[in-house]
């Protein structure tokens, strides 16, 4: 108990460290830009995407260049920006845009074209005026955002949600337009002659500038615009530029952006969470540990030699306790997909802890999920490999089948599906032919022949040998209590994992859903190993009291209970759906269940892959413990 508050002590302080606002471990992803004075600062466009404001009111993601929205263009084609696989995938089409920068050149009222649109589209954007749609600009790899302060902590910070594309508060059957951008971008100073980009904050406007008998806008009218849907609307599209210098340096310029919300709360959900787990796990262990250490020495003090032993509880099932399950092969390819997913995660974590995962790396976060996630196929060969043979499983070519490709064909399923939805809305979100073919030649190049090594490896090792022989012929089963039933042990065990998690898993929600950045990567490593510690001890304590009922089928329970988390986790998806959003198309309902589905079947095979392997090494460590005739 010493070293093991010893090692926490020091995780903590670690996590800490890392969660300090100085941000002293830093990795861009590029190098810094130097400008002179007249230099051009390009700025490029991204796709829009609805805000979270009170409520989140869409899915989809739409290309700026969509042509209902008739935003200007550049000359010719606009330019399409090389971005990262997890880029993609989250929805990032960056283009070139006709904005005329130039670095210390302010600029007032800058006309970027006349636009025109016709009815049908003018309904199409207020529509999406409606739907808090926002913008989102980049320059010099930062993104368009707004100075908000913290009204809990009183911080200032750069929400780089990005600004709204129009007002309906106001009166939300006429909405008004946003086209004219106030644009501020801070620099630093680097001795007299280059300057590099350290903020950018873009600020909108709704006005009326086309002024009769004038071919220039005026920026400085008070009336805003809006577009109207019973004629065609003609309006212009402006901005204002003024540079304002800094003393952050280059190196620091993302602390700004880097603002944890309610970092209290944080701080009280994971203190509450170690308190539990650890009074918990102390309890537990303080139980079995008292219990079994009494059953482990009367059971020993028999002597062998006389006619009667009388045996009771977990010791009167030592001859079943280690029978093969039904369905041992799929039991063994969701654990060792499950294991795969553990490792995957813990990688990722701990690269993005130590600030590998840079926010100037668009996309990074998920570039390195699919990456480990590839390079950890060889876990789940090799864990499945050993679980099965050691479940006594003998056809071991469909099992690596099954362990190569039923995860993922189900996961490119789920994806497919939602991805069509996506295709059909017209949305920018949706995965091109590319990218699903080098997703596709990376799993079938990389992750099916690390799969198969794995899994030659596992059967190299073999299964691990049981401690205790297993009976010819199965004995009687008893009743047991309700509880202990499959289903409600995995809904009651999965409680406990899900109550220490359920706070950060708001926070990412709303990330994930509401196009906001999540930069706790410190609470949630150390959530993960409170989630992990309770996992297995909540589904050791109820493996332990199935066997005193004298029920040996313990194998599929321990994944359940282990898993149990991921029925909560769903549950609240819906509560969340139902309190925070609020969405007006139907393929944003199907997209956000989809991915509610998916992450809670991953969660199922991650918690469920936890309990089953902690579970039978600590029975393999119990049956080792006791003496058998």
């Amino acid at each position: 108990m010493r070293n093991f508050a010893a090692t926490a002590l020091a995780v903590v302080l670690a996590a800490s460290s890392t969660l300090s606002p100085v941000s002293a471990f830093y990795l861009p992803g590029s190098a810094p830009h130097d400008y002179k004075k007249g230099d051009k600062v390009d700025v490029f466009v991204n796709s829009l995407s609805p805000m979270l404001n009170a409520t989140l009111k869409s899915l989809i993601s739409l290309d700026y260049y969509d042509e209902r929205f008739h935003f200007c263009r550049p000359e010719g084609e606009p330019v399409k920006q090389p971005e990262s696989l997890g880029s993609i995938l989250f929805g990032d089409r960056i283009l070139s845009s006709p904005f005329n920068i130039k670095m210390l050149e302010n600029q007032t009222c800058v006309p970027l074209c006349k636009s025109s649109v016709p009815q049908l589209d003018a309904v199409f954007i207020n529509a999406r005026i409606r739907e808090n749609y926002g913008l989102n600009f980049i320059i010099d790899g930062l993104p368009s955002s707004e100075q908000k302060r913290d009204t809990k902590t009183g911080e200032t910070f750069l929400d780089a949600q990005g600004f709204s594309l129009g007002d309906a508060t106001k009166d939300v059957h006429h909405p008004e337009l946003n086209n004219h951008y106030d644009i501020y971008i801070q620099y630093h100073k680097r001795g007299t002659e280059h300057f590099r980009v350290v903020g950018v904050m873009v600020y909108p406007r709704s006005v009326d500038s086309i002024v009769k008998s004038e071919t220039t806008p005026n920026c400085f009218v008070n009336a805003p615009y809006k577009l109207s849907d019973s004629q065609t609307n003609e309006f212009y599209y402006t901005y204002t530029v003024e540079f304002i210098e800094s003393d952050i340096p280059w190196g620091l310029r993302w602390d700004s952006y880097l603002h944890v919300f309610d970092p209290k709360i944080h701080w009280f959900s994971l203190i509450n969470s170690l308190v539990i787990v650890g009074f918990l796990t102390f309890m537990v262990a303080m139980i079995l540990y008292r219990t079994m250490s009494k059953d482990i020495h009367r059971y020993n003090a028999v002597d062998l030699a006389e006619d009667v032993q009388e045996d009771y509880g977990w010791k009167l099932v030592h001859g079943e306790v280690f029978r093969a399950p039904d369905r041992p092969m799929l039991l063994s390819v969701m654990v060792g997909n499950g294991a795969q997913l553990i490792c995957m995660v813990s990688v990722t974590l701990v690269f993005a802890l130590f600030g590998f995962l840079s926010p100037s790396s668009r996309g990074s976060l998920a570039t390195v999920l699919l990456v480990c996630w590839t390079l950890m196929s060889g876990i789940a060969g090799y864990v499945s490999a050993r679980v099965f043979t050691t479940l006594g499983g003998e056809t071991w070519k469909p099992n690596l089948i099954l362990t190569a490709t039923l995860f993922p064909i189900v996961t490119f399923t789920i994806i497919g599906m939602l991805n069509l939805f996506l295709v059909f809305a017209k949305a920018s979100g949706a995965m091109p032919f590319g990218t699903i073919l080098a997703i596709l030649l990376l799993w079938f190049l990389l992750s099916l022949p690390l799969a198969v090594a794995g899994y030659f490896l596992g059967m190299k090792h073999g299964g691990f040998s049981h401690p205790v022989r297993v009976n010819s012929i199965p004995r009687q089963i008893p009743p047991i209590p309700w509880y202990l039933q499959p289903v409600p042990a995995a809904i009651i065990g999965g409680i406990l994992p899900f109550g220490a998690a359920f706070v950060e898993l708001y926070f990412v929600l709303s990330s994930l859903f509401g196009n906001r950045a999540y930069y706790a990567f410190g609470f949630l490593f150390l959530t993960f190993l409170v989630v992990t510690l309770t996992t297995a001890t909540v589904s050791i304590l109820f493996v332990y009291f199935i066997l005193c009922a004298e029920e040996y089928r313990w194998q599929w329970r321990a994944f359940l209970v282990g898993g149990g988390s991921a029925f909560w986790m769903f549950v609240y998806g819906v509560w969340y759906w139902a309190s925070r959003l609020s969405f007006g198309n139907f393929p944003s309902v199907v997209l956000y269940f989809g991915y509610l589905f998916l992450f809670s079947l991953l969660n199922f095979l991650l918690g469920g892959s936890i309990g089953y392997i902690s579970t039978y090494f600590a029975i393999r460590r119990l049956y080792h413990s006791i003496r058998v005739d």
